[in-house]
């Protein structure tokens, strides 16, 4: 399944355009990003979101709660709730292993963490090298989706996935209520 898929069911599928999330203009200060692995494909994310980063640990279980939800974890007495990015994103399912990581996340005024695949590095883009996000019909949901970032080595083109996390840990049908960092 491609990357790009729903994040969340259509209600209906219409060829209204969804706009993505606002992105950087041209000339823009760079701004830094942690890109990782889900599945082929590579994401980016702003990494003043990120507050560390953790070797995946099996979760406690929360009763009744959806699949892309894997628990709770106990980090230094706070409770947070870990979501497995690539089931939120409908990706085939992988096996959890060495190279699994938790990223843990401040995100509008809370605490949680996303399992990925794995962390690749930081990188600094500047607005030149990131390309407007392509827009979809209802059928897909890229409202997340900030833009595709490109890094150039020697002779190898890196394209990331730009994702406004905010915007995918927010959402309704998430199950996460707002609360306040302590």
């Amino acid at each position: 399944m491609s990357a790009l898929q729903n994040i969340e069911p259509a209600a209906h599928t219409t060829n209204v355009a969804l706009s993505a999330a606002p992105r950087p203009k041209a000339g823009t200060p760079a701004r830094e990003y942690l890109t990782f692995r889900l599945g082929e494909e590579e994401y980016g994310i702003d990494i003043l979101k990120v507050q560390e980063i953790r070797g995946y640990e099996n979760p406690t279980r929360i009763a009744n709660a959806p699949a892309f939800i894997k628990g709770v974890l106990d980090l230094r007495g706070l409770i947070v709730p870990i979501i497995d990015l690539r089931l939120r994103f409908c990706l085939e399912h992988a096996a959890y292993d060495a190279l699994t990581v938790t990223v843990i996340l401040n995100v509008a005024g809370r605490v949680v963490g996303a399992v990925v695949d794995s962390v690749s590095d930081v990188v600094e883009l500047k607005g030149e090298h990131i390309k407007p996000a392509p827009e979809f019909n209802a059928a897909v949901d890229a409202r997340y989706i900030t833009g595709i970032g490109t890094i150039d080595h020697a002779a190898l083109q890196r394209m990331l996935i730009l994702v406004d996390i905010e915007e995918i840990m927010c959402r309704a049908g998430m199950g996460l209520a707002a609360q306040t960092l302590q």
